[in-house]
């Protein structure tokens, strides 16, 4: 007994049908598919036609076999719960796919633990170069990646006193020159929300320049209240909602990221005060929340999407070994809205 007639199988369509079909060589397909910037428009036109009209898909086993490549870079951030990694992981994946690069993305949930796993998952799989968060972990991370010949960028942070190259912000300078104005305006009562700070620098700093500013102004740094507390709106609620029932209550409230500080503004609603007449808040970071938020949060923007190409840049710099990576500090900025306020007078 036979069974049904086998059907003839149409071979796969290769990399020498695409070229045979666009009229360009094997050579200009595989650079029009692996580093698209590096051929004019017209002709990657042509050959992602060819690509789309004969089915073809690279052979990604054998192309990493023959380039000791994934042409993949994998970025670790602590949280995916918010926007405030969004605009720069998505400016640094666009700017990874104009060069050829593909972006693989995981998520720490802000735990050192969970990070060192997702590092060493990412480096197995194959990842030419890693974008991380910050420079605080162990150092035996480090030198993990350093034995594997692994390029890391650190991003969210500059520091020229630290080892690895960085594209970021001053987060110490940016939160000091914040501190300065609100100071200037009156308030000499002042409190922060932030995260932890012992195993996370960009909040570590962050506290550090409000502390510098007051120093600076003639305040006690020991004054400033502080609450620390996970990232959330909720979180942020809950902690406003106790540094308003200390007995020198807070005329500035102080948080380390933007959605603390909406957290904090409900908050302030719910227990009937007025924002900024009662009590002012700042917020850190600007993203799109801080603009919709009532009334709109004073902020420091970051350049989120400037330092996602810039990183990106760099990486693939580094993985092509183009000179000495530098590390590079781009700009923040105070942004007034109206959450921040002239101290209220407690004379009255």
């Amino acid at each position: 007994m036979t069974g049904p007639p086998m059907k003839a199988t149409t071979p796969a369509p290769t990399l020498y049908d695409v070229a045979a079909r666009s009229g360009v060589s094997t050579a200009t397909v595989s650079r029009c598919l692996n580093f698209p910037d590096q051929v004019t428009e017209r002709t990657r036109d042509k050959v992602m036609e060819a690509v789309i009209a004969l089915g073809y898909s690279p052979n990604f086993g054998a192309r990493v076999m023959a380039q000791r490549r994934t042409n993949t870079i994998g970025a670790i951030i602590p949280t995916m719960e918010n926007a405030i990694f969004a605009r720069g992981l998505q400016a640094f994946q666009e700017e990874l796919r104009v060069h050829g690069y593909t972006l693989l993305v995981a998520s720490s949930s802000y735990k050192p633990d969970i990070e060192e796993e997702q590092i060493r998952s990412l480096v197995a799989r194959g990842a030419d170069a890693l974008l991380l968060i910050g420079h605080d972990r162990r150092p035996e991370i480090y030198e993990f990646l350093e034995k594997q010949r692994v390029p890391v960028l650190v991003t969210w942070a500059f520091d020229r006193t630290q080892a690895r190259p960085s594209v970021g912000f001053d987060n110490r300078a940016a939160m000091r020159n914040m501190a300065r104005i609100v100071i200037d305006m009156g308030h000499r009562d002042l409190a922060l929300i932030s995260a932890e700070v012992s195993q996370n620098d960009r909040a570590r700093e962050r506290l550090e320049g409000i502390k510098e500013a007051m120093t600076e102004k003639g305040l006690n740094a020991k004054d400033l209240e502080i609450i620390m507390t996970p990232y959330g709106i909720e979180n942020g609620a809950t902690a406003f909602e106790k540094l308003m029932q200390l007995p020198a209550r807070a005329t500035a409230v102080f948080c380390g990221n933007d959605v603390l500080a909406v957290g904090a503004l409900r908050a302030a609603r719910t227990m009937g005060l007025e924002v900024p007449n009662d009590v002012s808040i700042i917020g850190f970071d600007d993203i799109e929340l801080a603009q919709v938020a009532y009334p709109a949060l004073t902020t420091v923007h970051v350049p989120h999407r400037e330092m996602g190409k810039c990183a990106a840049r760099t990486l693939v710099d580094m993985l092509n070994g183009n000179g000495p990576t530098q590390t590079q500090e781009l700009a923040s900025e105070v942004r007034m809205r109206a959450s921040l306020g002239p101290a209220p007078d407690k004379m009255t």
